[in-house]
């Protein structure tokens, strides 16, 4: 007994700790953070594994993307105990989660009902097509004025409506009232909460923004939308904050054991939003790009939500607290960033690991005239034409790997300056610095490249973990948590790394401007009337 006295004293006190489930494209991570000082304490990862079925496909396991939350879950736990810092202190969970994937399951059973489509599948072009056809003057932004997005394959409503099409499964628990509907974050809430046993079916506004279903202004589903897609309302979750208490944790037979029992889920926010909640982005015209398997630019634009006439989307940013006002973003979205270093790792074998990709493009430091648009999933903003496919060109028998992987790394920088350059055309405020996160920040040839290209500063935050920490704020500062103070004077000052562009803007006019970045964007456009052209020739 006195053996467990000593231990129990020997814990370091630390006060509240707040916990975030953090739900890629890519791997799932559990993080822990002293809700006081920001700090991360401890964390642990998994890989999440894709299929592609056919061309253009992609899917992931429901049930591995829940074992891999309680893999995390338990390891970090392991972790903390041997830090010797009390468990027992998590005083909350946030779940940010990658948008957009569609999940359906039976409310009966807990099973899903077919594997997850990822943000990012393509196999909707056809649904898109169809519905594009029976709006007035084939406008695909014709429910834009509700939802603050064009018709694509990239939101989930498209995704749904594939399933509920073309899995009989699906298509019988829907008309046996069977089926419940959700992102990642509702599946996970759901499960976490208890599942077929009470668990909680919900999801939060910046998450529902991103169905397709949802009106912006109204801040809840639209049964005209559900309507146009023919999609039953009572499959969807409930819509609520980003930052309140849903339900609390309960054991479950997939863990080894349940010290988190009893802690609430109170935070969930879409991985962009919850990134510009963690690069505290709370000022309207503040905006954060992230370097995630995809690039995601977001600029705050207050309370009033921007329309762009320049093919960005209008989208939910946050909602920290049921009684609070909700924020929005314009955002560009990019479909491959990182993805395209997975590409020539996996696909081209010309590197064997990530970090050899800025080593081969620094030894060279130049494209020597070859450009490469990844356009793999179409073209997201500032275009939406799902059927443009990539391109490499300006080829000469001098090219080598190393010049492939320096256009890799410039193809992600001109992507990010399309978007910057429709933003402040939409906003007309020009961005003085722009801040990022995400994985491929570790790669500090890419973030130069990006100030040079983009001509401001590139700010990256020393702790790369925003994405996790805007989910722990908004779990940690939620009624009947409180641990976590949102007040700009109580905010932990983040310490960060300033890249400067290093051209002048006489260069910056004749290099970038009128070569790299307009035979791009000529690039793009060439793609868009090739496309066209394939696909006149399939059908």
């Amino acid at each position: 007994m006195n053996g467990i006295m000593a231990a129990s004293s020997n814990r370091i006190m630390l006060g509240p700790l707040v916990a975030a489930i953090d739900q890629g494209t890519s791997s799932t991570r559990f993080l822990v953070f002293n809700a006081k000082t920001a700090e991360l304490l401890s964390h642990h990862q998994v890989e999440i594994k894709q299929s592609f079925p056919k061309e253009g496909w992609v899917e992931e396991d429901p049930k591995e993307i829940l074992q891999s939350v309680y893999e995390c879950m338990d390891r970090t736990c392991e972790k903390l105990t041997k830090l010797n810092i009390d468990i027992s202190n998590i005083k909350a969970i946030g779940v940010t989660n990658q948008r957009e994937t569609t999940i359906v399951w039976d409310k009966e059973t807990g099973e899903p009902l077919y594997n997850a489509i990822v943000w990012l599948d393509l196999r909707t072009q056809s649904t898109v097509e169809r519905l594009i056809n029976k709006t007035p003057g084939r406008n695909k932004n014709h429910l834009k004025h509700k939802t603050g997005l064009p018709i694509s394959t990239y939101f989930s409503a498209v995704k749904l409506r594939w399933l509920m099409d073309n899995v009989e499964k699906i298509h019988e628990a829907v008309l046996s009232h069977k089926a419940m509907f959700g992102t990642v974050d509702s599946w996970l809430i759901w499960c976490l909460t208890g599942g077929k046993k009470g668990g909680v079916h919900c999801t939060d506004v910046t998450n529902a923004s991103r169905t397709m279903l949802f009106n912006i202004h109204t801040m809840d589903w639209d049964p005209e939308l559900c309507t146009y897609f023919d999609i039953p309302m009572e499959i969807l979750p409930k819509v609520r904050s980003s930052s309140e208490i849903y339900g609390l944790m309960k054991i479950s037979s997939n863990q080894k054991s349940g010290p988190l029992t009893g802690v609430p889920i109170s935070g969930c926010l879409g991985d962009q939003s919850a990134a510009l909640v963690g690069q505290m982005c709370f000022k309207d015209g503040q905006a954060k790009n992230t370097y995630g398997t995809g690039c995601f630019l977001l600029k705050n634009v207050g309370t009033k939500p921007v329309m762009s006439d320049h093919g960005l989307l209008t989208t939910v940013a946050y909602k920290l607290g049921r009684d609070k006002p909700a924020y929005y973003a314009l955002e560009g979205s990019v479909a491959i960033g990182g993805a395209v270093v997975r590409w020539l790792k996996d696909n081209l074998g010309i590197i064997q690991t990530s970090s050899e990709l800025e080593k081969l493009a620094a030894d060279v430091g130049t494209s020597y005239g070859c450009y490469f648009v990844p356009a793999f999933s179409g073209l997201y903003a500032p275009y939406w034409e799902p059927s443009a496919r990539g391109i490499i060109c300006g080829l000469t028998q001098f090219t080598n790997r190393s010049h492939l992987a320096f256009a890799a790394l410039e193809a992600v920088c001109f992507q990010t300056r399309e978007i910057l350059d429709a933003m402040n055309l939409d906003s007309g405020i020009h961005l003085a610095q722009l801040q990022v996160d995400g994985g491929m920040t570790s790669n500090r040839l890419l973030m130069q490249l990006q100030a040079d290209i983009l001509c401001i500063p590139v700010v990256k935050p020393s702790m790369p973990e925003t994405t996790a920490l805007g989910a722990a704020m908004a779990a940690g500062a939620a009624e009947g948590v409180s641990v976590w103070s949102l007040n700009p004077e109580d905010l932990t000052e983040v310490t960060s790394e300033k890249f400067e562009p290093q051209i002048n803007p006489e260069e910056e006019t004749s290099i970038f401007s009128s070569v790299p970045l307009g035979f791009y964007i000529l690039g793009s456009m060439f793609m868009l009337i090739g496309a066209k052209y394939i696909a006149a020739g399939q059908k």
